[in-house]
């Protein structure tokens, strides 16, 4: 037997290693910047600075993207009805709109009946298709560890809107930055999830943010206060403070600090077994950007670095990498 000792020895040296290896693969995510409705311009540099984030950390990699497909023609916007005692000039001007509609349109309907041939699929098809990457099937035959909506907006055509979020509350993590709260307004599902809906914004303001939570992994290490230069800060409906865990707050309305009270920016949550983290950040290109190539900068490239940190920590967090509590705060003051 002990001739075979030196044998088991390597083996369960090579067991540990490999399994430690196994441990140390980055998690999978897939990044969603579909839009159906207003698109940021910021979505570009939220993409490059969420891959960045990833490989440089080596937490996550970003084995497949959600985006926005490309444009097709236009469907040209019809006149308005003439009103019934509508003069002569009038009648001229709308049957002079109505002759270059017709025209607009069957030029339109030549090159979408021309691209049909070609197997090319409409804006909308192409939509669909992008968002089938985000099947339960497709999540779990691909082994995605998380989601991220940077930037969504609107109804997207989710191909399974209940089993999207069932996969989440099985175990898995979703983290939505800006206005990933500004979609879904009609999936209760999606808003219960979130704990969080879009309910407009004033102009952009300076703010000063409190920490919720300043160890963890979303404070960034920013401490206790974060002062941002400017960026466009949400009205937050549809959140029951008794299921978040805040991580980031205002003690005014974000565009009246004489009113004041709790404003919610970001937090996390469980959802069942599922970890979410959200941030209503991420409006402005100096916020994922800290280089020379935004232009008109407000926020310091160091408030870029921290807001990055802040992402980074939140969503590391959610992909289980890293402890922090989940724990309701409601009392956070």
């Amino acid at each position: 037997m002990k001739k075979n000792l030196p044998t088991l020895s390597v083996l369960a040296l090579a067991l540990a290693s490999s399994l430690s290896a196994l441990a140390a693969e980055p998690k999978r995510v897939i990044v969603c910047t579909v839009t159906t409705g207003f698109r940021h311009s910021s979505i570009p540099l939220a993409e490059k600075t969420i891959e960045k984030l990833g490989l440089e950390s080596k937490a996550y990699t970003v084995v497949d993207w959600v985006r926005q497909p490309s444009a097709g023609p236009q469907m040209p916007r019809k006149p308005g009805d003439l009103k019934p005692d509508a003069d002569d000039a009038t009648k001229a001007k709308h049957a002079d709109a109505m002759k270059k509609f017709d025209e607009a349109m069957a030029k339109y309907t030549a090159e979408i009946e021309k691209r049909a041939k070609e197997g090319v699929l409409s804006p909308a098809d192409q939509m669909k298709a992008a968002m089938d990457k985000l099947s339960p099937a497709n999540l779990v035959a691909n082994k995605i560890d998380g989601v991220i909506f940077a930037n969504t907006t609107g109804e997207l055509p989710l191909p399974d809107p209940e089993g999207f979020i069932k996969w989440i509350e099985a175990g898995n993590s979703f983290c939505a930055m800006h206005s990933g709260s500004d979609t879904f307004h009609k999936f209760p599902g999606y808003l219960d999830m979130l704990q969080g809906q879009f309910a407009g914004h004033g102009a952009q303001v300076p703010a000063d943010l409190v920490a919720g939570d300043t160890a963890h992994p979303a404070n960034g290490g920013i401490g206790e206060k974060w002062d941002l230069t400017q960026e466009e800060m949400y009205n937050i409906k549809h959140h029951d403070r008794a299921k978040v865990h805040a991580l980031w707050y205002l003690r005014h309305h974000p565009n009246n600090k004489a009113q004041e009270g709790y404003a919610a920016v970001s937090w996390c949550r469980m959802a069942e077994k599922g970890r979410v983290f959200y941030t209503s950040l991420g409006h402005r290109e100096d916020l994922w950007d800290e280089t020379d190539a935004v232009k008109d900068r407000k926020n310091s490239p160091e408030i870029s670095k921290q807001f990055q940190a802040h992402i980074l920590g939140g969503i590391k967090w959610s992909l289980g990498l890293v402890t922090g509590s989940a724990e309701p705060n409601p009392d956070a003051k």
